[in-house]
């Protein structure tokens, strides 16, 4: 008996081993490392920011938690440690690229030209850009911004968006990038730009830290479709195949209604549009 108890643990042995060596790409390092790497967005609220411990929180956030402990079962690796990494708008992709993050667990548009530098996960939520704008503008409809100064946080796709718009409907608005949201809703508060461009949810999360959240108003247009997703390295089918069943795994299993009620309870139920992306991201085995 003892024989084939040992014969058995042996077996199981020499399979986990088959297994780790079989892994290539950034499942090899955070496998032999024990460590995945994931990167955060300091300020977008309510996807990816930092709390007032300074710890990264979010709905993108706790999505990519729950990922690491599947993936942690996915390749059998006991105690896989979490290394948070803060980025920006500006170089979330560049720490993709050169290694410095393995995921981007933030508000990351999932685009063509983007996917020219990283690949993208299935979808996490989908949203599309709107306009914040004060009361004191008189701006409640897009036929109200001709000649109007719109503010943008620079590399984003709500900057293209709003170039686009200008290109086709010739409006005179100047576009003026920003480094943070932080500082273009300052700029809107101080009146230094009339409007700020930016994916809807992201305003509402930043009209909240306004000094007068109700002195502000939400244009009702939606000016595109923004389906987010999470960045990865290009290339790597394994990594993407990896994040790609935990995340069907959170869809399949509904583990995914209270991650989103406890970010967008608030806000009433997920619409049809997201309904529809949780079902077609719910892949089987």
């Amino acid at each position: 008996m003892r024989r084939i108890a040992s014969l058995l643990v042996a077996l199981l042995a020499a399979a986990g081993l088959a297994s780790a060596q079989g892994l290539d790409g950034r499942l090899k390092k955070i496998a032999d490392t024990k460590t995945l790497t994931l990167a955060y967005r300091t300020d977008a609220a309510p996807f990816s920011f930092a709390d007032d411990k300074n710890q990264p929180t979010g709905y993108t956030v706790d999505l990519c938690k729950r990922i690491a402990t599947l993936i942690e079962g996915q390749l059998n690796v006991k105690g896989l440690q979490v290394k948070w990494v803060p980025v920006t708008s500006q170089n979330r992709f560049e720490t993709i690229q050169k290694g410095q993050a393995d995921l981007e667990c933030g508000a990351s548009t999932a685009t063509l030209a983007r996917m020219k530098l990283v690949d993208f996960s299935h979808y996490t939520f989908v949203d599309g850009t709107g306009l914040l704008t004060t009361d004191k503008t008189g701006i409640r409809t897009m036929s109200d911004v001709t000649g109007k100064r719109i503010g943008v946080v620079g590399g984003t796709t709500n900057e293209r968006v709003m170039g686009d718009i200008e290109s086709r409907r010739k409006l005179g608005l100047t576009i003026v990038p920003m480094n943070s949201r932080e500082e273009a809703l300052a700029a809107l508060e101080e009146g230094k730009v009339d409007a700020f461009a930016s994916d809807k949810i992201l305003l509402i999360g930043a009209a909240s830290k306004a000094k007068d959240p109700k002195s502000l108003v939400m244009l009702p247009e939606d000016l595109s479709f923004e389906p987010y997703a999470i960045a990865l390295p290009r290339g790597d089918a394994g990594l993407r195949l990896a994040v790609n069943t935990a995340l069907a795994h959170i869809y399949r299993d509904g583990e995914i209604a209270s991650i989103f009620s406890k970010w967008f309870g608030a806000l009433g139920e997920p619409t049809t549009l997201m309904r529809a992306m949780f079902i077609f991201g719910a892949l089987r085995e």
